[in-house]
């Protein structure tokens, strides 16, 4: 990655290009995750067209290149150079004759999911490329210059009447704070409690947790540490705080990064032992749109997937698109086991008493594994 640095952090200058794909996005992930990382780079001369950071997932059949992170980033987008630099049938013949020419031997199938067709726009340069349709989009809230003038893109009424009753019912616990973590003691303190929090709220459903993984942990402990980037904030923990007799107690937590005037919402969390008839959550995400909205942001991204209150906040659905790239005879088998594979998820998440289906048999999984790994530590 040093080798490309001056010229990758030109590219994160770029508004159009994602923060999952900056440099200190990352080196964070590279840091905490032993896989083997390709960096593919265009050039024309000296002017760089674009930087893809891969890295290879080694399964039984078959080697895939996939963007650094993609488990955890909700907005892929490479990092290309201004859009109007390369024609496009240029680009699309460098994207894929290109990248299977210098990816032979390394990887069977390279997937670039969760890219956008436009993002804030315009077209984006890999949406020459043929790709399907993810089974989940994205959805943001533009912000304007104050908290008035942005509710009132919504239901901005009902908005702050449900802010004034979450008010009122922590009022009687003694009262809150927003906080939000500017020490790097505070924002690991914020960061293990969203651990402890999510993972009750996964076993309580019957989910797989997947923020357990010791590296994922890592990961965003790396963020947190890292704190500033070039260009924004890689990590910013922001919270719910209780006053007086639960004083300290931690009733909602928001992971944030930000890159210019571009916001998104990495994880949430609540705790549902106390005060979760307040809804501390979206008096969390009030108190943070009412305080960017006055730093200048102009974009605010509850991120990928498609549940009720990033509706109920966001006037904008960007739909996502996942490629595939056969790079060998292999590749080619691959690409058709994966192209299925995200038809068959697009099928389920759709049909809802499909989804409720998998749902109640991922539980049962869940809660089948549970007794056999308590037999396993005794």
């Amino acid at each position: 990655m040093d080798t490309l640095e001056a010229e990758w952090r030109v590219l994160d200058e770029n508004g159009q290009n994602s923060l999952h794909q900056s440099f200190d996005w990352c080196a964070a992930w590279r840091k905490t995750h032993e896989r083997q990382t390709l960096f593919v780079r265009a050039a024309r001369g000296r002017q760089t067209l674009f930087i893809l950071p891969l890295e290879i997932d080694r399964g039984r059949l078959f080697r895939t290149a996939r963007l650094i992170g993609s488990d955890h980033s909700n907005l892929n987008t490479g990092l290309f150079a201004d859009q109007d630099a390369t024609p496009p049938t240029e680009l699309v013949r460098v994207l894929t004759c290109g990248i299977k020419r210098q990816l032979r031997g390394f990887a069977d199938i390279v997937t670039l999911d969760k890219t956008p067709e436009t993002w804030r726009g315009k077209v984006h340069p890999l949406a020459a490329l043929p790709a399907l349709q993810n089974a989940d989009s994205s959805f943001q809230l533009p912000l304007l210059r104050n908290i008035e003038r942005t509710l009132a893109q919504l239901n901005a009424k009902r908005r702050r009447k449900k802010m004034r009753i979450s008010e009122r019912r922590l009022a009687v616990l003694g009262g809150y704070d927003y906080v939000v973590a500017r020490e790097t003691s505070e924002a690991h303190a914020l960061l293990e409690t969203f651990f402890h929090q999510k993972a009750a709220r996964f076993e309580a459903h019957g989910l797989p947790d997947v923020f357990q993984d010791a590296k994922t942990r890592a990961f965003f402990r790396q963020l947190a540490q890292r704190g500033q980037a070039a260009d924004g904030q890689l990590l910013e923990l922001n919270a719910i705080r209780l006053k007086d007799e639960h004083e300290g107690r931690i009733l909602a937590i928001a992971g944030l990064s930000r890159k210019g005037d571009h916001v998104i919402c990495q994880f949430g969390s609540i705790d549902e032992e106390i005060a979760a008839d307040s809804s501390p959550g979206e008096l969390l995400f009030y108190r943070i749109i009412e305080r960017l909205c006055l730093e200048g942001v102009a974009l605010f991204d509850f991120g990928i997937g498609d549940q009720p209150y990033k509706r109920s906040w966001c006037t904008i659905e960007t739909r996502l698109r996942d490629i595939v790239l056969p790079v060998t005879l292999r590749g080619y088998l691959a690409a058709n086991f994966y192209r299925g594979a995200m038809l068959a998820k697009r099928l389920i998440k759709t049909n809802k008493a499909s989804y409720a289906f998998v749902q109640r048999l991922r539980q049962r999984c869940q809660s089948v594994q549970k007794p056999a790994v308590a037999a396993d530590e005794h």
